[in-house]
């Protein structure tokens, strides 16, 4: 994309922003308030940055929320932030990337809340910052940003609860995990149109997938056989992170009706966090703010993956 481009495309995005800013001025009607007080929503990775946002976001709109965080110190420091502000927030301790603590977590959910009607499964990890393309954390963004998610999912799958709307999984992801993306495609072109076509999708393929990125990057192969050229140890993860929101999405279509589970994806942007270097071109509020839509949507898509308060295609 050339200059021209590149500030086409900004004054694109500067006028959807604004126009979002507008949109989230007006509340939402009585008749679209699907949740009550009692609807819980736990947000992973949510002492700061945008799970703090999504957190404070759906507890502004009357949800009550539950934010976890490895350092406890931090999320309780969080918690009561969102207390001071009048806000109906709790904390627990969590990390997604070990099995113990999944299910710590979700023996406190169900003991200390009867369960719970929304998962946002933002907790994730960057170890890049601008032009930087190491892939030496590699295997700690894999399992993190992909395996942490599953592990979430999985987990607290059985402890959602029955709703006449349905309960709701949003996994933050980003349009770096696009298998198709302008800037960032993958090179395998058998691999692209397996993740591109719904029937061929499964755990498996995921799984094999970053298996092989993993191997590449023990042996030194991983350069030259057509991975995503930006962040590709994190976009990569999103990318399975992606097509494991499509792959549930199916799994879950045959629910009956109450007991519906609704799960989503969505990019927050380019947001200035500690993850970005804060070098991000929006707020950690204005980052949160399409997934809170998504989540509060009355009537929820399945297996969609949105930024911008728009869907876009995979």
């Amino acid at each position: 994309m050339g200059k021209a481009g590149k500030e086409r495309a900004k004054e694109r995005r500067e006028k959807r922003l604004q126009e979002i800013s507008e949109l989230r001025k007006i509340p939402y009607p009585p008749a679209d308030r699907w949740w009550s007080s009692d609807t819980v929503a736990a947000v992973t990775g949510s002492c700061r940055g945008i799970g703090f946002e999504i957190a404070r976001q759906l507890a502004v709109n009357g949800l009550r929320v539950v934010l976890t965080s490895r350092d406890p110190s931090r999320g309780v420091e969080a918690m009561s932030a969102l207390r001071m502000e009048g806000l109906d927030a709790d904390y627990c301790r969590l990390d997604i990337t070990d099995d113990a603590s999944v299910r710590s977590f979700a023996d406190w959910m169900l003991t200390k809340h009867g369960g719970i009607d929304v998962l946002v499964n933002n907790a994730g990890v960057n170890f890049n910052k601008g032009s930087e393309n190491s892939v030496e954390h590699a295997a700690e963004v894999i399992e993190t940003n992909y395996f942490g998610t599953k592990r979430m999912i999985q987990t607290m799958i059985p402890l959602m609860r029955p709703s006449t709307f349905g309960a709701r999984i949003l996994n933050v992801s980003s349009r770096l995990g696009r298998v198709d993306g302008r800037r960032n495609r993958l090179g395998d072109v058998a691999l692209k149109e397996q993740l591109l076509k719904e029937d061929c999708i499964s755990e498996n393929l995921i799984d094999q997938m970053v298996a092989d990125f993993l191997q590449q990057v023990n042996d030194g192969s991983w350069v030259s056989n057509g991975w995503p050229q930006v962040f590709t140890d994190y976009s990569l993860s999103k990318l399975a992170v992606n097509a494991y929101t499509r792959l549930m999405a199916r799994a879950l279509s045959n629910r009956p009706a109450g007991h519906r589970i609704h799960i989503n994806c969505y990019c927050p942007g380019w947001v200035r966090t500690s993850m970005t270097g804060w070098a991000g071109n929006i707020s950690a509020e204005e980052g949160a703010d399409t997934g809170v839509w998504a989540v509060l949507l009355s009537d929820s898509p399945d297996g969609n993956f949105f930024a911008e308060r728009r869907a876009l295609t995979y």
